[in-house]
């Protein structure tokens, strides 16, 4: 399933990830980084933008609405994703459950 798309200029960047953690990286329809992951992962790889090669950085993972990736394009950031937040909330649902099941077990 696509993920989302970007577009640098000439260049369309794809990223696609399919039900069995496999993330695939695609600039103009050509493959370009392939990864199995689960947790999120890196992807290095080149494009040519203005007859240069550009050196480019995917990182995804899961963030405050889920999915998260960043974008660097010669290590400055293109795109970046807050990252921060889902973890909390799963802390305060863990703490929540534990409470209820040793209150549960006091007053049961």
């Amino acid at each position: 399933m696509k993920l989302t798309t970007i577009y640098l200029g000439e260049n369309k960047v794809d990223i696609l990830n399919s039900f069995l953690g496999k993330e695939t990286i695609k600039v103009n329809d050509e493959i370009v980084s392939t990864k199995y992951s689960f947790l999120g992962t890196e992807h290095h790889f080149k494009l040519t933008e203005n007859s240069e090669e550009v050196d480019c950085l995917i990182v995804t993972g899961f963030g405050q609405q889920g999915i998260a990736l960043d974008f660097y394009k010669n290590g400055k950031p293109i795109i970046e994703t807050p990252k921060n937040g889902c973890l909390v909330f799963f802390s305060i649902v863990f703490v929540v459950i534990i409470t209820i099941d040793v209150l549960d077990r006091i007053l049961g």
